[in-house]
Protein backbone atom coordinates (compact mmCIF):
# COMPACT_ATOMS: atom_id res chain seq x y z
CA UNK A 1 0.00 0.00 0.00
CA UNK A 2 1.65 3.57 -1.00
CA UNK A 3 2.01 5.93 1.98
CA UNK A 4 0.78 9.62 1.55
CA UNK A 5 3.74 10.64 0.73
CA UNK A 6 4.07 8.74 -2.55
CA UNK A 7 0.66 9.22 -3.62
CA UNK A 8 0.32 10.03 -6.99
CA UNK A 9 -1.32 13.15 -6.84
CA UNK A 10 -2.76 13.50 -10.88
CA UNK A 11 -6.56 13.73 -10.05
CA UNK A 12 -6.88 12.85 -13.94
CA UNK A 13 -6.09 9.70 -13.86
CA UNK A 14 -7.67 6.59 -12.00
CA UNK A 15 -11.37 6.06 -11.19
CA UNK A 16 -12.88 9.64 -10.45
CA UNK A 17 -15.42 8.40 -7.72
CA UNK A 18 -12.10 6.74 -5.44
CA UNK A 19 -10.65 10.10 -5.76
CA UNK A 20 -13.38 12.12 -4.37
CA UNK A 21 -13.72 9.08 -1.60
CA UNK A 22 -10.08 9.66 -1.25
CA UNK A 23 -10.27 13.21 -0.26
CA UNK A 24 -13.74 13.16 0.97
CA UNK A 25 -13.31 10.41 3.86
CA UNK A 26 -10.32 12.25 5.35
CA UNK A 27 -11.92 16.01 5.09
CA UNK A 28 -15.13 14.32 6.76
CA UNK A 29 -12.97 13.07 9.62
CA UNK A 30 -11.26 15.94 10.11
CA UNK A 31 -14.65 17.99 10.16
CA UNK A 32 -16.03 15.58 12.42
CA UNK A 33 -13.18 16.18 14.69
CA UNK A 34 -13.13 19.68 14.01
CA UNK A 35 -17.17 19.77 15.15
CA UNK A 36 -16.06 18.21 18.66
CA UNK A 37 -14.27 21.83 19.08
CA UNK A 38 -17.64 23.21 19.66
CA UNK A 39 -19.99 20.57 20.20
CA UNK A 40 -18.11 19.13 23.24
CA UNK A 41 -18.32 22.54 24.24
CA UNK A 42 -21.73 22.80 24.25
CA UNK A 43 -22.32 19.25 25.61
CA UNK A 44 -19.87 19.89 28.92
CA UNK A 45 -22.14 23.49 29.14
CA UNK A 46 -25.47 22.15 28.58
CA UNK A 47 -24.87 19.93 31.39
CA UNK A 48 -23.74 21.99 33.61
CA UNK A 49 -25.17 21.80 37.43
CA UNK A 50 -28.13 24.49 37.63
CA UNK A 51 -26.96 26.41 34.86
CA UNK A 52 -26.69 24.24 32.19
CA UNK A 53 -30.18 25.53 30.30
CA UNK A 54 -28.79 29.24 30.83
CA UNK A 55 -25.03 28.79 29.51
CA UNK A 56 -25.75 26.69 26.32
CA UNK A 57 -28.25 29.36 25.61
CA UNK A 58 -25.36 31.94 26.13
CA UNK A 59 -22.93 30.07 23.87
CA UNK A 60 -25.76 29.56 21.06
CA UNK A 61 -25.96 33.62 21.46
CA UNK A 62 -22.41 33.87 20.48
CA UNK A 63 -23.23 31.56 17.10
CA UNK A 64 -23.61 34.30 14.62
CA UNK A 65 -20.14 35.68 15.72
CA UNK A 66 -18.07 32.85 15.80
CA UNK A 67 -19.67 31.78 11.90
CA UNK A 68 -18.82 35.67 10.70
CA UNK A 69 -15.32 35.02 11.65
CA UNK A 70 -15.69 31.42 9.77
CA UNK A 71 -17.13 33.69 6.75
CA UNK A 72 -14.02 35.61 6.29
CA UNK A 73 -11.81 32.38 6.62
CA UNK A 74 -13.84 30.53 3.93
CA UNK A 75 -13.92 33.82 1.87
CA UNK A 76 -10.11 33.39 1.47
CA UNK A 77 -9.94 29.36 1.97
CA UNK A 78 -12.99 28.15 -0.54
CA UNK A 79 -11.71 31.06 -3.22
CA UNK A 80 -7.70 30.25 -2.80
CA UNK A 81 -8.08 26.43 -2.67
CA UNK A 82 -9.80 25.70 -5.99
CA UNK A 83 -7.96 28.27 -8.35
CA UNK A 84 -4.89 26.53 -6.32
CA UNK A 85 -6.11 23.32 -7.82
CA UNK A 86 -7.19 24.52 -11.16
CA UNK A 87 -3.44 26.02 -11.69
CA UNK A 88 -2.04 22.46 -10.60
CA UNK A 89 -3.83 21.03 -13.17
CA UNK A 90 -2.58 23.36 -15.91
CA UNK A 91 0.63 22.72 -14.44
CA UNK A 92 1.64 26.40 -13.71
CA UNK A 93 3.09 25.74 -10.17
CA UNK A 94 3.85 29.33 -9.79
CA UNK A 95 0.86 30.71 -10.06
CA UNK A 96 -0.11 28.15 -7.75
CA UNK A 97 2.51 29.14 -5.28
CA UNK A 98 0.63 33.44 -5.59
CA UNK A 99 -2.42 32.18 -5.06
CA UNK A 100 -1.23 30.39 -1.82
CA UNK A 101 0.69 33.22 -0.39
CA UNK A 102 -1.82 35.63 -1.02
CA UNK A 103 -4.45 33.79 0.75
CA UNK A 104 -2.74 33.46 3.61
CA UNK A 105 -1.66 37.64 3.95
CA UNK A 106 -5.37 38.29 3.71
CA UNK A 107 -6.09 35.96 6.30
CA UNK A 108 -3.56 37.53 8.62
CA UNK A 109 -5.05 41.08 7.65
CA UNK A 110 -8.39 39.94 8.12
CA UNK A 111 -7.90 38.43 11.54
CA UNK A 112 -6.45 40.82 12.89
CA UNK A 113 -9.21 43.77 12.02
CA UNK A 114 -12.03 40.90 12.90
CA UNK A 115 -10.73 40.14 16.77
CA UNK A 116 -10.35 43.71 17.01
CA UNK A 117 -14.14 44.90 15.84
CA UNK A 118 -15.67 41.94 17.92
CA UNK A 119 -13.75 42.56 20.86
CA UNK A 120 -14.72 46.49 20.89
CA UNK A 121 -18.34 45.87 20.69
CA UNK A 122 -18.98 42.32 21.44
CA UNK A 123 -21.48 43.25 24.44
CA UNK A 124 -24.09 45.39 21.87
CA UNK A 125 -23.76 42.53 19.41
CA UNK A 126 -24.66 39.83 21.94
CA UNK A 127 -27.87 42.02 22.76
CA UNK A 128 -29.00 42.76 19.44
CA UNK A 129 -27.82 38.88 18.39
CA UNK A 130 -31.19 37.97 20.93
CA UNK A 131 -29.18 37.92 24.75
CA UNK A 132 -31.28 37.99 27.47
CA UNK A 133 -30.15 39.75 31.36
CA UNK A 134 -30.30 36.17 32.05
CA UNK A 135 -27.84 34.89 29.25
CA UNK A 136 -25.20 37.72 28.50
CA UNK A 137 -23.50 36.70 31.10
CA UNK A 138 -22.49 33.34 29.63
CA UNK A 139 -21.98 34.63 26.15
CA UNK A 140 -19.88 37.58 27.07
CA UNK A 141 -17.33 35.35 29.14
CA UNK A 142 -17.22 33.16 26.28
CA UNK A 143 -16.32 35.36 23.45
CA UNK A 144 -13.90 37.74 25.48
CA UNK A 145 -11.80 34.47 25.32
CA UNK A 146 -12.82 33.34 22.18
CA UNK A 147 -11.66 36.16 20.68
CA UNK A 148 -8.16 36.22 21.19
CA UNK A 149 -7.92 33.04 18.96
CA UNK A 150 -9.69 34.35 16.03
CA UNK A 151 -6.07 34.02 13.92
CA UNK A 152 -5.68 30.23 14.68
CA UNK A 153 -9.19 29.52 13.61
CA UNK A 154 -8.70 31.52 10.12
CA UNK A 155 -5.77 29.81 10.01
CA UNK A 156 -6.90 26.19 10.42
CA UNK A 157 -10.08 26.99 8.35
CA UNK A 158 -8.97 28.91 5.28
CA UNK A 159 -5.25 27.37 4.89
CA UNK A 160 -5.93 23.40 5.24
CA UNK A 161 -7.64 23.54 2.34
CA UNK A 162 -4.56 23.83 0.43
CA UNK A 163 -3.07 20.74 1.92
CA UNK A 164 -5.96 18.71 0.81
CA UNK A 165 -5.76 20.47 -2.50
CA UNK A 166 -2.01 19.48 -2.91
CA UNK A 167 -3.09 15.78 -2.62
CA UNK A 168 -2.39 15.08 1.31
CA UNK A 169 -5.90 15.09 2.74
CA UNK A 170 -4.83 12.37 5.75
CA UNK A 171 -2.24 15.17 6.74
CA UNK A 172 -5.55 17.87 6.57
CA UNK A 173 -7.10 15.57 8.69
CA UNK A 174 -4.81 15.27 11.03
CA UNK A 175 -4.66 19.09 11.50
CA UNK A 176 -7.84 18.86 13.34
CA UNK A 177 -7.63 15.59 14.94
CA UNK A 178 -4.93 17.17 16.70
CA UNK A 179 -6.31 19.70 17.98
CA UNK A 180 -9.88 18.19 18.93
CA UNK A 181 -8.31 15.67 21.02
CA UNK A 182 -6.51 18.12 22.84
CA UNK A 183 -9.91 20.20 23.15
CA UNK A 184 -11.09 17.16 24.35
CA UNK A 185 -8.78 16.57 27.27
CA UNK A 186 -8.60 20.24 28.19
CA UNK A 187 -13.19 21.08 28.10
CA UNK A 188 -13.63 18.70 31.52
CA UNK A 189 -9.94 20.07 33.12
CA UNK A 190 -11.48 24.01 32.65
CA UNK A 191 -14.91 23.66 32.55
CA UNK A 192 -15.06 21.45 35.98
CA UNK A 193 -11.82 21.29 37.53
CA UNK A 194 -11.07 24.59 37.49
CA UNK A 195 -14.31 25.65 37.77
CA UNK A 196 -14.32 27.75 35.19
CA UNK A 197 -17.23 27.18 33.56
CA UNK A 198 -17.73 28.56 29.97
CA UNK A 199 -14.34 30.34 30.12
CA UNK A 200 -12.93 27.25 30.41
CA UNK A 201 -14.52 26.13 27.14
CA UNK A 202 -13.29 28.97 25.55
CA UNK A 203 -9.57 28.69 26.58
CA UNK A 204 -9.48 25.57 25.75
CA UNK A 205 -11.06 26.27 22.16
CA UNK A 206 -8.40 28.83 21.81
CA UNK A 207 -5.38 26.43 22.46
CA UNK A 208 -6.45 23.61 20.78
CA UNK A 209 -6.77 25.92 17.80
CA UNK A 210 -3.27 27.44 18.47
CA UNK A 211 -1.70 23.50 18.25
CA UNK A 212 -3.77 23.08 14.66
CA UNK A 213 -2.89 26.04 13.40
CA UNK A 214 0.85 25.58 14.37
CA UNK A 215 0.45 22.60 12.35
CA UNK A 216 -0.72 23.86 9.46
CA UNK A 217 2.06 26.34 9.18
CA UNK A 218 4.57 23.69 9.59
CA UNK A 219 3.38 21.56 6.60
CA UNK A 220 2.98 24.02 3.96
CA UNK A 221 6.45 25.66 5.15
CA UNK A 222 8.28 22.79 5.54
CA UNK A 223 5.79 19.84 3.54
CA UNK A 224 7.48 17.77 1.43
CA UNK A 225 6.02 19.17 -1.38
CA UNK A 226 6.94 21.52 -4.65
CA UNK A 227 4.67 24.39 -3.82
CA UNK A 228 5.40 25.75 -0.21
CA UNK A 229 4.38 28.96 1.25
CA UNK A 230 7.22 31.13 0.84
CA UNK A 231 8.18 34.84 1.92
CA UNK A 232 8.30 36.05 -1.49
CA UNK A 233 5.05 35.22 -2.78
CA UNK A 234 3.28 36.86 0.82
CA UNK A 235 3.44 40.06 -1.45
CA UNK A 236 -0.66 40.64 -2.68
CA UNK A 237 -0.98 41.35 -6.72
CA UNK A 238 -4.22 43.04 -7.08
CA UNK A 239 -5.41 39.80 -10.04
CA UNK A 240 -5.03 37.06 -7.70
CA UNK A 241 -6.74 38.95 -4.76
CA UNK A 242 -9.66 39.57 -7.17
CA UNK A 243 -9.92 36.20 -8.39
CA UNK A 244 -9.57 34.72 -4.95
CA UNK A 245 -12.63 37.34 -3.99
CA UNK A 246 -14.63 36.45 -6.58
CA UNK A 247 -14.61 32.99 -6.49
CA UNK A 248 -14.61 32.79 -2.73
CA UNK A 249 -17.32 34.84 -1.99
CA UNK A 250 -19.76 32.07 -2.57
CA UNK A 251 -18.14 30.45 0.77
CA UNK A 252 -18.40 33.61 2.29
CA UNK A 253 -22.29 34.18 1.83
CA UNK A 254 -22.84 31.05 2.60
CA UNK A 255 -21.45 31.33 6.17
CA UNK A 256 -22.43 35.29 6.33
CA UNK A 257 -25.75 34.12 5.16
CA UNK A 258 -26.21 31.27 8.07
CA UNK A 259 -24.78 34.05 10.33
CA UNK A 260 -27.59 36.04 9.42
CA UNK A 261 -30.12 33.89 9.69
CA UNK A 262 -29.28 32.72 13.39
CA UNK A 263 -29.30 35.89 14.33
CA UNK A 264 -33.38 36.40 13.26
CA UNK A 265 -33.94 32.83 13.98
CA UNK A 266 -32.36 34.04 17.73
CA UNK A 267 -34.69 37.64 18.03
CA UNK A 268 -37.73 35.63 16.33
CA UNK A 269 -37.61 33.20 18.63
CA UNK A 270 -36.51 34.87 21.58
CA UNK A 271 -39.91 37.02 21.54
CA UNK A 272 -42.22 34.20 20.42
CA UNK A 273 -40.60 31.70 23.20
CA UNK A 274 -37.63 33.27 25.18
CA UNK A 275 -34.74 31.59 26.60
CA UNK A 276 -35.56 27.95 26.15
CA UNK A 277 -36.27 28.14 22.28
CA UNK A 278 -32.93 29.96 21.69
CA UNK A 279 -31.50 26.98 23.83
CA UNK A 280 -33.48 24.57 21.84
CA UNK A 281 -32.51 26.13 18.84
CA UNK A 282 -28.66 26.06 19.87
CA UNK A 283 -29.27 22.36 19.95
CA UNK A 284 -30.91 21.96 16.46
CA UNK A 285 -27.76 24.07 15.07
CA UNK A 286 -25.55 21.47 16.67
CA UNK A 287 -27.25 18.03 15.33
CA UNK A 288 -27.57 20.04 11.54
CA UNK A 289 -23.75 20.28 11.80
CA UNK A 290 -23.34 16.95 12.74
CA UNK A 291 -25.85 15.43 10.02
CA UNK A 292 -24.11 17.80 7.49
CA UNK A 293 -20.81 16.29 8.18
CA UNK A 294 -20.69 13.62 5.77
CA UNK A 295 -22.33 15.70 2.45
CA UNK A 296 -19.69 18.78 3.59
CA UNK A 297 -17.11 15.81 3.18
CA UNK A 298 -18.07 14.87 -0.21
CA UNK A 299 -19.17 18.38 -1.81
CA UNK A 300 -15.34 19.82 -0.43
CA UNK A 301 -13.47 16.61 -1.32
CA UNK A 302 -14.90 16.24 -4.58
CA UNK A 303 -14.09 20.30 -5.64
CA UNK A 304 -10.17 19.45 -6.32
CA UNK A 305 -10.92 16.56 -8.15
CA UNK A 306 -13.30 18.59 -10.32
CA UNK A 307 -11.64 21.70 -10.26
CA UNK A 308 -8.29 19.49 -11.38
CA UNK A 309 -9.68 17.57 -13.93
CA UNK A 310 -11.71 21.16 -15.40
CA UNK A 311 -8.21 22.55 -15.42
CA UNK A 312 -6.70 19.43 -17.67
CA UNK A 313 -9.37 19.89 -19.68
CA UNK A 314 -11.33 16.35 -19.15
CA UNK A 315 -15.08 17.03 -18.98
CA UNK A 316 -16.30 13.68 -19.32
CA UNK A 317 -14.28 12.89 -15.80
CA UNK A 318 -15.89 16.26 -14.27
CA UNK A 319 -19.60 14.88 -15.30
CA UNK A 320 -18.85 11.33 -13.67
CA UNK A 321 -17.59 13.32 -10.59
CA UNK A 322 -20.79 15.35 -10.06
CA UNK A 323 -23.13 12.14 -10.58
CA UNK A 324 -21.51 10.15 -8.32
CA UNK A 325 -21.07 13.52 -5.68
CA UNK A 326 -24.97 13.87 -6.19
CA UNK A 327 -26.06 10.13 -5.95
CA UNK A 328 -24.05 9.80 -3.17
CA UNK A 329 -25.50 12.80 -1.24
CA UNK A 330 -29.21 11.88 -2.24
CA UNK A 331 -28.75 8.64 -0.49
CA UNK A 332 -27.16 9.75 2.34
CA UNK A 333 -29.59 12.87 3.48
CA UNK A 334 -32.51 10.57 3.00
CA UNK A 335 -31.25 7.78 5.23
CA UNK A 336 -30.24 10.12 7.92
CA UNK A 337 -33.31 12.53 8.00
CA UNK A 338 -35.13 8.83 8.31
CA UNK A 339 -33.03 7.91 11.41
CA UNK A 340 -33.88 11.70 12.92
CA UNK A 341 -37.35 11.14 12.25
CA UNK A 342 -37.57 8.21 14.70
CA UNK A 343 -35.50 9.03 17.48
CA UNK A 344 -35.45 13.03 17.65
CA UNK A 345 -35.29 13.23 21.64
CA UNK A 346 -32.03 10.62 21.07
CA UNK A 347 -30.41 13.78 19.47
CA UNK A 348 -31.73 16.37 22.15
CA UNK A 349 -30.79 14.21 25.32
CA UNK A 350 -27.02 14.50 24.02
CA UNK A 351 -27.28 17.96 25.53
CA UNK A 352 -29.66 18.35 27.98
CA UNK A 353 -31.40 16.84 30.39
CA UNK A 354 -34.64 18.80 31.07
CA UNK A 355 -37.37 17.35 30.60
CA UNK A 356 -39.32 20.60 28.81
CA UNK A 357 -35.89 20.89 26.04
CA UNK A 358 -36.23 17.83 25.41
CA UNK A 359 -39.88 17.05 24.63
CA UNK A 360 -40.34 20.51 23.02
CA UNK A 361 -36.85 19.98 21.30
CA UNK A 362 -37.61 16.70 19.48
CA UNK A 363 -40.94 18.51 18.15
CA UNK A 364 -39.17 21.16 16.10
CA UNK A 365 -35.71 18.71 15.73
CA UNK A 366 -38.19 16.83 13.03
CA UNK A 367 -39.85 19.76 11.84
CA UNK A 368 -36.46 21.19 11.03
CA UNK A 369 -35.17 17.96 9.47
CA UNK A 370 -38.15 17.05 6.76
CA UNK A 371 -36.43 18.94 3.91
CA UNK A 372 -33.09 17.82 4.40
CA UNK A 373 -33.03 15.74 1.09
CA UNK A 374 -32.98 18.77 -1.09
CA UNK A 375 -30.01 20.14 1.35
CA UNK A 376 -27.92 17.83 -0.81
CA UNK A 377 -28.75 19.17 -3.71
CA UNK A 378 -27.79 22.62 -2.31
CA UNK A 379 -24.61 21.23 -1.46
CA UNK A 380 -23.73 19.48 -4.90
CA UNK A 381 -24.15 22.26 -6.77
CA UNK A 382 -22.68 25.11 -4.96
CA UNK A 383 -19.96 22.93 -5.01
CA UNK A 384 -19.72 22.06 -8.26
CA UNK A 385 -20.23 25.68 -9.30
CA UNK A 386 -16.80 26.71 -6.86
CA UNK A 387 -14.63 23.81 -8.19
CA UNK A 388 -14.90 25.03 -11.71
CA UNK A 389 -14.54 28.72 -10.92
CA UNK A 390 -17.80 29.52 -11.72
CA UNK A 391 -18.41 32.27 -8.79
CA UNK A 392 -21.52 34.28 -10.35
CA UNK A 393 -24.09 31.60 -9.47
CA UNK A 394 -22.29 29.84 -7.14
CA UNK A 395 -22.82 33.76 -4.92
CA UNK A 396 -26.66 33.39 -6.83
CA UNK A 397 -27.33 30.03 -4.79
CA UNK A 398 -26.20 30.96 -1.43
CA UNK A 399 -28.17 34.25 -1.26
CA UNK A 400 -31.28 32.92 -2.71
CA UNK A 401 -31.49 30.26 -0.15
CA UNK A 402 -30.66 32.26 2.70
CA UNK A 403 -31.45 35.53 2.21
CA UNK A 404 -34.38 35.64 -0.20
CA UNK A 405 -35.90 32.81 1.16
CA UNK A 406 -34.59 31.52 4.63
CA UNK A 407 -34.66 35.13 6.67
CA UNK A 408 -38.00 36.61 5.38
CA UNK A 409 -40.05 33.22 5.99
CA UNK A 410 -38.83 33.00 9.61
CA UNK A 411 -40.14 36.66 10.31
CA UNK A 412 -43.32 35.96 8.85
CA UNK A 413 -44.66 32.41 9.17
CA UNK A 414 -44.43 32.85 13.47
CA UNK A 415 -47.39 35.29 12.27
CA UNK A 416 -49.10 33.04 10.53
CA UNK A 417 -52.27 31.06 11.73
CA UNK A 418 -50.86 31.08 15.68
CA UNK A 419 -47.62 29.22 14.16
CA UNK A 420 -45.09 30.98 16.70
CA UNK A 421 -41.98 29.13 16.97
CA UNK A 422 -43.00 26.47 14.51
CA UNK A 423 -42.72 29.23 12.12
CA UNK A 424 -38.81 29.32 13.00
CA UNK A 425 -38.51 25.60 12.19
CA UNK A 426 -40.63 25.14 9.32
CA UNK A 427 -38.49 28.10 6.99
CA UNK A 428 -35.81 25.93 7.07
CA UNK A 429 -37.31 22.47 5.17
CA UNK A 430 -39.32 25.32 2.85
CA UNK A 431 -35.88 26.90 1.64
CA UNK A 432 -34.07 23.71 1.19
CA UNK A 433 -36.90 22.31 -1.34
CA UNK A 434 -36.56 25.45 -3.56
CA UNK A 435 -33.57 26.48 -2.77
CA UNK A 436 -32.19 22.98 -3.62
CA UNK A 437 -33.77 21.98 -6.66
CA UNK A 438 -33.49 25.48 -8.53
CA UNK A 439 -29.63 25.12 -7.49
CA UNK A 440 -29.08 21.79 -8.85
CA UNK A 441 -31.26 22.07 -11.56
CA UNK A 442 -29.44 25.31 -12.99
CA UNK A 443 -26.20 23.36 -12.31
CA UNK A 444 -27.76 20.73 -14.20
CA UNK A 445 -28.57 23.09 -17.32
CA UNK A 446 -25.58 25.71 -17.96
CA UNK A 447 -22.65 23.29 -16.49
CA UNK A 448 -23.18 19.48 -16.52
CA UNK A 449 -24.85 19.59 -20.16
CA UNK A 450 -22.80 21.90 -21.45
CA UNK A 451 -19.30 19.83 -20.58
Amino acid sequence: MRKETDFQRDFSVGKVWTNIAAQAVPLTVAQLVQLLYNIVDRIYIGHLPGVGSLALTGIGITFPITTLILAFANLFGTGGAPLFSIERGAKDEEKARNIMGNVFTMILIASVILMTFCYMLRVPMLYLFGASNDTILYAESYLRIYLFGVLFSMIVTGMNGFISALGFPRTAMWTTIIGAVLNLILDPVFIFGLSWGVKGAAAATVISQCVSAVWVMHFLIAGKTTITLKMRYLKLKSSIVLRVLGLGVSGFMQQATNCLVQIVCNVTLQAYGGDLYVGIMTIINSVREIASLPITGISNGGQPVLGYNYGAKKPDRVKEGIRFMAITGIVYTATMWLVIELFPAAFIRIFSNDAQTIALGAKALRIYFMGFVFMSLQFMGQSTFVGLGKSKQAVFFSLLRKVVIVVPLTIFLPMLMGLGTNGVFIAEPISNLIGGLACFITMYRIVYRRL
